[in-house]
């Protein structure tokens, strides 16, 4: 039996996922985690997935709780929980606030399902994986936050759409920080096996301006809906299924570094990584150009001295 906890369940992002992953049929029962004064938002929004799914013919069963023994068993524990970013915000604001929600429900977890992964989507989520790999004290392979996925997703959405070509033959790959100090790998990107770099001698591609959309995508959503949802959603949903299924793919999550790239230490950040049903089975070795490195470093700094900053308002 396939069991996955959503921690912030009548969340915009919670409640989306939830739905996408009972929709694809690989789980047995999701927990739709809430606070008690949400409970009957939980509830509602479990009748009215019921409905939907009827229509599928889709068993999942959901489960709304604020009962941390109903995630005991959870294969999948999706933190989703905390403050959202608003117009003009930048996701490192949110940092102290969301650190206490994080280290608090990690916290639970390890109590109450002390076999389970812990993937985390509250931003900025590359602090929030630190924190939550700290007060779960589980393996770092355990601890995944969801990284640049998004952002390498939306990347190669922009070339596809810009170039009018099938999104299957576009390679590439963000890594670093899930905000402004992500590293687009421009250098190993491929468009149907060729190169970028040769590849933009034959068409018209604004890559420059495509990077600059990247890095304000979020913000653009935001303004003009007040909230992103399907993107993350189904981001989020597509790292689950590949732990439930086993499928060892590559994508870029965020994971705490001990090294292995550029010899960066005590700091969670973007990286291609093996996704198997225990977690991070491997970090994938990168290979980067002198630009791209002095970004990748420029981002551990960043996102380290936030985690510092955070760690210090938490007294641990």
């Amino acid at each position: 039996m396939v069991k996955v906890t959503i921690i912030g369940s009548t969340g915009i992002i919670g409640k989306n996922v939830a739905f996408t992953l009972a929709r694809e049929d690989t789980v047995d029962e999701i927990v739709m985690f809430s606070r008690p004064q949400s409970l009957d938002k939980a509830k509602g929004e479990t009748y009215d997935m019921y409905d939907a799914l009827a229509s599928r013919d889709i068993d999942c069963r959901l489960t709304p709780s604020c009962d941390f023994n109903d995630i005991t068993g959870s294969q999948i524990v999706l933190i989703a929980a905390g403050v959202h970013r608003e117009k003009g915000m930048k996701r490192l604001d949110l940092a102290s606030t969301n650190a206490e929600i994080v280290y608090y429900y990690s916290k639970k977890i390890a109590e109450y399902s002390p076999d389970s992964i812990i993937l985390v989507a509250t931003n900025p989520v590359d602090v929030m994986t630190t924190v939550a790999l700290k007060a779960s004290g589980f393996k770092k392979s355990k601890v995944i936050g969801v990284g640049n996925h998004l952002d390498s997703l939306r990347l190669k959405n922009y070339f596809s759409r810009q170039i009018d070509i099938n999104s299957s033959e576009v390679h590439t790959r963000v890594i670093g920080e899930h905000g402004d100090h992500m590293v687009p790998l421009l250098s190993s990107t491929t468009i149907g096996g060729i190169p970028l770099k040769y590849f933009v001698t034959y068409v018209d591609l604004d890559v420059r301006g495509l990077i600059e959309q990247l890095k304000h995508a979020g913000n653009t959503i935001i303004s003009k809906k007040g909230a992103t949802e399907y993107g993350p959603a189904f981001a989020i949903s597509n790292l689950i299924s590949t732990m439930i299924t086993d499928s060892h793919r590559v994508l870029t999550v965020s994971n705490y570094l001990e090294g292995e790239i550029e010899d960066v230490n005590d700091v969670s950040l973007g990286v291609p990584a093996v996704i198997s049903k225990n977690g991070v089975a491997m970090i994938v070795p990168i290979h980067m150009n002198e630009f791209e490195k002095k970004m990748f470093l420029e981002a551990s700094k960043t996102v380290k001295e936030v985690t510092d900053d955070v760690f210090n308002h938490l007294n641990i």
